[in-house]
């Protein structure tokens, strides 16, 4: 392997062990939701807000590491960011009540928070446009394994240790990725290409981001989109074990095979975006996101009709998805790429603070899944619709002659590839 083979793979590697930190805090204790609940002598709802304060210390987090990645450079922010989520992954792990659980999920999500947020910015730093889009798609495969392997190690650990361990665990996997990013990834944001104007200068670019109806729309369709699956994510531990009766471990099978849709979404994306517009990709996703959601509650309402008919739709939303996220996130950033880190925080804040709001609204009827049903039907409908209110008739939304040349010139390069 080449030298610069060898950088680009491990590159790909550090980017996507950066994006694993938001899916395996969600997603590995996601098994032990009910054995939390009766351990903590509480309810579904109140377990679930520990998803809730989760994804909104992720959204203020990124708030605050996004500007500072702009001002500073890349590597600061992960670097503290880490430390602190592995001292808050540590006292999850002994806390006494649920209540000191929420509190402590607010700090472990605002302190991973600089992985996730600076990784998007890092992309936009190297890429642009098609080559953006089909790197986010790409990275997903890296992603796409914690929702896969997350809740059925997560169900694993359960038959050793409780749910406390699970937490030990990812402040072990922490370390890891810390030593690794610190070690190899490299700086890409150089000091000439730095914003220094300080508070003054984070508020007029978080201005210019607000008042951009593209940007906008796809902040919300992205938000949107993400919250549907949230509102699977934290529903369907419940729907799946106490109303279809699966195991945990089933369970945790089961969410890895619709993360593989995800990914299989993704890497699909990836193939069609060299010739297919990016926005028309998004519009198809988001159609088949909202399509899939009607059909799980049709199932809901009709009841008695099997295991299957709620699982097949349930992968069709994720295979869906896998069109949605890389395009909106490459199509946003795209448009202010002088401020990616600050752009990248306020797409993400949004992410997390729509799919926070969803988790009690979805635990509010207990084991029922009427909620998550009606939940995720309502959310992707309001994705489709900003996104095609808001973005899809901005200024700037059709892609640019340029990026059409770019993606010949993608097609024509990779044509010669496979010749020789």
């Amino acid at each position: 392997m080449s030298e610069s083979r060898r950088t680009r793979t491990k590159l790909f590697f550090l980017l996507g062990s950066l994006t694993l930190f938001t899916p395996i805090s969600i997603d590995m204790y996601l098994p032990a939701l009910p054995t939390m609940s009766k351990d903590l002598h509480t309810g579904p709802a109140e377990v679930q807000l520990t998803l809730t304060t989760f994804l909104i210390g992720l959204g203020i987090g990124q708030l605050l590491a996004g500007p500072i990645s702009d001002a500073v450079g890349r590597r600061k922010p992960i670097r503290f960011g880490i430390a602190g989520y592995f001292i808050a992954s540590l006292i999850c792990a002994v806390v006494p009540s649920v209540y000191a659980l929420i509190a402590l999920r607010a700090i472990q999500g605002f302190a991973g928070a600089a992985a996730l947020v600076v990784g998007r910015a890092i992309v936009r730093d190297l890429f642009s446009g098609v080559e953006a889009a089909r790197y986010f798609s790409l990275l997903m495969v890296i992603t796409g394994v914690g929702p896969v392997l997350a809740p059925t190690i997560g169900g694993q650990l359960l038959r050793i240790t409780s749910w406390r361990g699970v937490f030990v665990v990812l402040a072990g996997i922490s370390v890891l990725i810390g030593a690794s990013v610190l070690r190899w990834l490299p700086e890409t944001l150089p000091p000439e290409r730095r914003r220094s104007g300080g508070l003054q200068d984070t508020r007029r670019a978080f201005g210019e981001l607000l008042h951009d109806r593209g940007f906008v729309g796809l902040c919300l369709g992205c938000g949107l989109a993400f919250s549907t699956v949230f509102a699977y994510i934290s529903g369907s531990s419940f729907v799946l074990q106490d109303v279809y009766g699966f195991t945990p471990q089933q369970f945790g099978l089961i969410f890895g095979v619709n993360a593989l849709g995800l990914v299989a979404g993704t890497q699909i994306n990836r193939a069609l975006a060299l010739r297919i517009p990016l926005m028309n990709l998004l519009t198809a996703g988001l159609v088949g996101a909202a399509a899939s959601a009607v059909a799980i509650l049709v199932v809901t309402v009709a009841g008695g009709v099997g295991r299957a008919a709620i699982l097949i739709p349930m992968f069709t939303v994720m295979v869906s998805l896998g069109f949605v996220l890389p395009n909106a996130t490459a199509l946003a950033l795209n448009r202010h790429a002088d401020a990616a880190g600050t752009a990248s925080a306020l797409l993400g804040a949004v992410q997390m603070g729509a799919g926070g709001g969803i988790a009690p609204v979805v635990g509010i009827a207990g084991a029922s899944a009427y909620p998550m049903a009606v939940a995720m039907v309502v959310l992707s409908t309001a994705s489709l619709g900003a996104v095609r209110v808001l973005a899809r008739t901005a200024p700037g939304a059709r892609e640019s002659v340029a990026e059409d040349a770019r993606r010949d010139q993608l097609v024509e390069l990779l044509s010669t590839e496979a010749e020789l």
